[in-house]
């Protein structure tokens, strides 16, 4: 058996970045670039013909965006291309070239598994670990980009013999548990809070919404009598039209993306979660995201009860220290959306409450 070269450990398992697709976030980005890029060129290109006035800046400006979406675009893919993830009795191990980032498996609170919704075969596995609360409190996470069989690889570093249903993300949950694991209790949310950032996003939309309207009312008028002027030439004329309707179009995109944020995207987070316990871990599923926490790390339950719903907060043990990772208990509830080891409006929370107080069944360990 191979051993890691850097902690002379036992290797259990190795595997390498798949760099399958870019993530949203930089398609977005590459995208707004883009269409910025062409909207100041043609609007440069406009100026420098029709007033003779120097467009440097606004060339210059446009090649910075174009440099942005082409980096933004291809950037993650080259940088995950050279990913390798190395699984010991120990550590896991993030390497490209001479960078590594080591985690000890034995301080893991929790998992994520964010699968492709492409590829029902991959996605990335994060190892989250929570440190103390407070002004220490801070959360530290190894990210597998794109890797085969994320739950596979989560079996192993937890020293679980992976079963046969693992590796694909068209399975249910509840067939792909451990050798011998039960389901105790299950549920899903009832509703979705009012945060503050929320609220921010619905008003930054509304703004947004509003901005476009009164520039869509103040710029049609405008471009209409430049047009019946024909000071400009027909190609002049298309540009002119082409780069106003596509920063409009950009405008509104924008506004339609917080709008959904706000208003569309936590309903449709609702129906897609789950909540499991089982009789060894705490598993919740939205959408193609998996939240895995072995039970054992729970310290405390924490119930905070809203209107006829009650929140329950998982309080997480560290080998230093008692944490409590991104869950709101302490006024994190407006730290985004991401999942979290929170049971969010639920209306049987003493039941629930009451198994996660009770000791949890150890599962079998891979053998050494």
């Amino acid at each position: 058996m191979d051993r890691d070269s850097l902690f002379g450990e036992r290797i259990v398992w190795k595997g390498r970045s798949r760099a399958s697709a870019v993530p949203f976030p930089q398609k977005a980005i590459a995208t707004a670039s883009a269409v910025v890029s062409a909207v100041t060129t043609s609007y440069a290109i406009v100026v420098a013909k029709s007033f003779g006035v120097p467009v440097g800046g606004m060339i210059l400006f446009a090649a910075w965006c174009a440099t942005l979406a082409l980096g933004a675009w291809r950037i993650p893919i080259w940088w995950r291309s050279q990913l390798e993830y190395i699984v010991t009795d120990r550590h896991i191990v993030w390497r490209r070239g001479p960078i590594r980032r080591t985690m000890d498996i034995g301080q893991i609170s929790y998992s994520l598994i964010r699968w492709n919704s492409r590829d029902p075969s991959s996605g990335d596995l994060v190892i989250v670990r929570a440190v103390p609360t407070g002004a220490l409190r801070r959360t530290l996470s190894l990210t597998l980009h794109d890797v085969e069989a994320p739950d596979r690889v989560w079996a192993i570093i937890r020293g679980v013999e992976p079963s046969a249903p693992l590796g694909n993300s068209e399975r249910p949950l509840a067939q792909r548990l451990d050798p011998g694991e039960r389901v105790l209790w299950s549920a899903s949310p009832l509703g979705s809070a009012w945060t503050h950032r929320r609220a921010a996003l619905a008003l930054a939309g509304a703004l947004l919404v509003a901005t476009f309207v009164r520039s869509l009312v103040r710029s049609v008028p405008r471009i209409a009598d430049i047009l019946r002027l024909h000071a400009l030439s027909p190609a002049l004329s298309l540009l002119l039209v082409g780069a106003a309707t596509l920063g409009m179009l950009l405008l509104l995109g924008v506004a339609v993306v917080v709008a959904y944020a706000a208003f569309v995207r936590p309903a449709r987070l609702v129906r897609a979660t789950r909540y499991f316990v089982t009789d060894a871990r705490v598993l919740i599923r939205r959408g193609n995201e998996e939240l895995s926490l072995d039970r054992s790390r729970i310290a405390y339950v924490i119930d905070a009860p809203w209107r006829k719903l009650h929140d329950v907060f998982l309080v997480l043990d560290g080998p230093q220290a008692r944490a409590l990772a991104p869950s709101g208990a302490f006024g994190e509830e407006d730290r985004g959306d991401a999942l979290r080891p929170v049971f969010a409006a639920i209306a049987d929370a003493e039941t629930v409450g009451e198994l996660l107080r009770s000791a949890p069944r150890t599962l079998e360990k891979r053998a050494a």
